[in-house]
C-alpha cells in the first residue's frame, strides 16, 4: 500500500480533502504497516496520531519518527516538529481516517465473513457467547469480539474496549478469516459506533438487546445515546442483511425504523407469546442452575435448557436464537448449541459451588440500574435465605445513575454493602455519598452491625473488605451478589490499573471462611 492510496481512501471518508506536508525525500512511500501507538511503531509504518481521553498521539510524533515511521496522519502539525523528510497527511479526524485505511490495508475482511453485530446497553456479551456456541455447533467456525476477549479457536486476547479500535478490529477479522473462520460475532458499543471504530464493517446481521441509562458522561442525552445505537442498523446494514430486534424494549420502534430505512429484513423477538414476532417465548421456568424454556421459531416450537442463570438471560437467549434463525440455522441445532454454551465470565458466575455449607456467591458485570435490578429481582425469587448485595459505581462516569443503582437494589436485597468499583480519579468517598442518596430509606449501620440488622446497609470503600464482610456474615441458603466488575481482573484507582478480581477475592474469602 502506497501513501497515495491512503490519501485517496482518506479523501473518500472525510468531508475535507487531506493536505500533504513535507516528504522531501519521498512523497509516496510504501506503507508496510499501520500503528496508532507510538511505542509500537516499526520501520515502514504509517503512524496515526489519535487524540484519546488520557493521551494524545500528537505529543509522540517525534518517537514515531525515531522508530521508523515513513509517514504520519495528523490533525495538526505541532509547531517546531522536525519531520525529517517524512510526509504528513493532515486530516479533520485521524481516528475516522484510520478506519477506512485499515479496512483497505487488510482487504475488507468483513465481506468474506458472516459478521454479526450485537448492540444494546445490557446483554451483549451473553448474546455473543450464546451465538458463538450455536454457530460452532452448526459447523460454522466462529470468532468472537467483545468486552471480555477477542478469540478464535485456541487463540485469545484480553479486550481493552468492548469494540476494539478500527485497526485492531480489522486486523483481528483478517486473522480470523485467514485461520478458517466463516463467521464472527461481535459486541458493538455506542462508543464504537460514535467514534467510527466499526467503519468499514459490513454486517450480515445486526441485533439489539435493550436500551437503559448508561454512558451519559459520553452521550449528551438518552436521545443521542439511542441514535448512536441506531447507527448499527441505518449505517452498517444493507438490503440483504437482517435486523434482530427485542420488540419488548421501548426503543425497538426506533431500531426497526433505522433498519427498514436501508431495506434490511426485520426479525422481532419477544417474551410475549401473543406479540407479532418471528421468535416468541411460550414458557420459561428459572432455577439457580439455569432456565427451561419453550420457544417458537417462525412456526416451529422448540424446547431449550439454558445453562445461564437469570430471568434476564431469557431475553439474551431470545436475541441469540433470533440471530441464528435469521441465518437459517435449524431449530434443533439452535437448541443444542444454546444448551452447550459455556459459563460467560463474570456474568452471574458462581464462585465456590463445590464448598459444602457455603452460601451461593455470584459475580456479575451488572453496572446499570436496569441490569442490577433485573439480576437482583431474579435472585430474590430463587433464594431461600437472605440476598446480600455488594456493589459500587465507577468514577469519572455518569453521576446521575449512582442513586438509581442503589434504588434498584433496595427493593430486593436484605443486606447491602456499598463499596468502590473503579474510582478512577474521583474520591471514592464522594462516589459513595452519591450512591447513598439512593439508600436514604434504609438504616445505615456499621459493618459490625450489618449481619444483625434487617434491611440495612453499610459503606466500605475497600472492595476487598466489602466482599469479605458479605461472605463472612452469609449462611447456607443465602445468596451473595457481587455486582459491577464481573470479569475484570483490575481496579482503576487514579490512573493506575491495579490487579483485582471479584472472582478471585470471593474465592479466597470463601476458602478462608471454611465452608460452614
Amino acid at each position: 500500500m502506497r501513501l497515495s492510496e491512503v490519501i485517496s481512501v482518506a479523501a473518500d471518508a472525510q468531508e475535507e480533502r487531506p493536505a500533504l506536508h513535507g516528504g522531501e525525500s519521498d512523497t509516496n512511500p510504501l506503507i508496510r504497516g499501520i500503528a496508532y501507538d507510538s511505542r509500537s511503531v516499526t520501520a515502514g509504518d504509517l503512524f496515526f496520531a489519535i487524540r484519546g481521553s488520557l493521551d494524545d498521539g500528537h505529543d509522540h510524533l517525534d518517537q514515531a519518527i525515531e522508530l521508523g515511521a515513513v509517514a504520519l496522519v495528523v490533525e495538526q502539525l505541532p509547531e517546531g516538529l522536525d519531520l525529517r523528510g517524512r510526509p504528513a497527511l493532515i486530516v479533520p479526524d485521524s481516528r475516522r481516517a484510520l478506519a477506512p485505511v485499515s479496512t483497505r490495508f487488510f482487504g475488507h475482511p468483513s465481506r468474506e465473513l458472516k459478521l454479526v453485530g450485537v448492540t444494546g446497553t445490557n446483554g451483549k456479551t451473553s448474546v455473543t457467547y450464546l451465538l458463538e456456541s450455536i454457530l460452532n455447533h452448526a459447523g460454522i467456525p466462529t470468532g468472537l469480539v467483545g468486552t471480555v476477549e477477542v478469540r478464535f479457536q485456541d487463540e485469545r486476547r484480553r479486550s481493552l474496549n468492548t469494540t476494539p479500535e478500527s485497526f485492531d478490529l480489522q486486523s483481528a477479522l483478517r486473522s480470523m478469516r485467514t485461520r478458517g473462520a466463516d463467521a464472527v460475532v461481535m459486541e458493538v458499543s455506542s462508543h464504537g459506533l460514535e467514534l467510527g471504530r466499526v467503519e468499514g464493517c459490513e454486517f450480515r446481521v445486526g441485533a439489539f438487546t435493550n436500551l437503559t441509562q448508561d454512558h451519559l458522561d459520553f452521550h449528551d442525552s438518552m436521545e443521542t445515546y439511542r441514535a448512536a445505537k441506531a447507527r448499527l442498523f441505518n449505517t452498517y446494514l444493507g438490503p440483504d442483511s437482517n435486523a434482530v430486534i427485542n420488540a419488548d424494549d421501548p426503543s425497538a420502534p426506533e431500531m426497526i425504523a433505522a433498519a427498514e430505512h436501508v431495506g434490511a429484513r426485520i426479525v422481532r423477538v419477544s417474551r410475549n407469546a401473543e406479540t407479532e414476532a418471528e421468535v416468541r417465548l411460550t414458557e420459561a421456568v428459572t432455577h439457580l442452575d439455569g432456565t427451561r424454556a419453550r420457544l417458537t421459531l417462525g412456526s416451529e416450537p422448540i424446547d431449550i435448557s439454558l445453562p445461564l442463570l437469570g430471568d434476564f438471560n431469557v431475553e439474551n437467549m431470545l436475541v441469540a436464537c433470533g440471530v441464528a434463525f435469521a441465518l437459517g440455522i435449524p431449530a434443533q441445532t439452535i437448541a443444542v448449541g444454546t444448551e452447550r454454551c459455556p459459563q460467560v465470565p463474570g456474568r452471574v458466575e458462581r464462585i465456590g459451588a463445590d464448598l459444602p455449607g457455603a452460601p451461593t456467591v455470584l459475580v456479575d458485570y451488572a453496572h446499570t440500574p436496569d441490569a442490577v435490578e433485573k439480576v437482583a429481582r431474579t435472585l430474590r425469587l430463587v433464594t431461600p435465605g437472605r440476598l446480600i448485595v455488594v456493589f459500587g459505581c465507577g468514577g469519572d462516569r455518569d453521576r446521575s445513575k449512582r442513586p438509581l443503582m442503589a434504588r434498584a437494589v433496595v427493593d430486593h436485597a436484605d443486606r447491602i454493602i456499598a463499596t468502590s468499583d473503579n474510582p478512577r480519579t474521583e474520591d471514592p468517598e464522594r462516589i459513595l455519598e452519591d450512591v447513598e442518596a439512593g439508600l436514604i430509606d434504609l438504616e445505615r449501620v456499621s459493618p459490625e452491625r450489618l449481619e444483625d440488622t434487617q434491611g440495612a446497609y453499610c459503606s466500605l470503600v475497600d472492595r476487598r473488605s466489602a466482599i469479605e464482610l458479605a461472605i463472612r456474615i452469609a449462611h447456607e441458603g443465602d445468596t451473595i451478589l457481587i455486582a459491577g466488575k464481573g470479569h475484570e481482573d483490575y481496579q482503576i484507582v487514579g490512573r493506575d490499573r491495579l490487579p483485582f478480581s471479584d472472582c478471585d477475592e470471593a474465592r479466597r474469602a470463601l476458602e478462608n471462611r471454611g465452608g460452614t
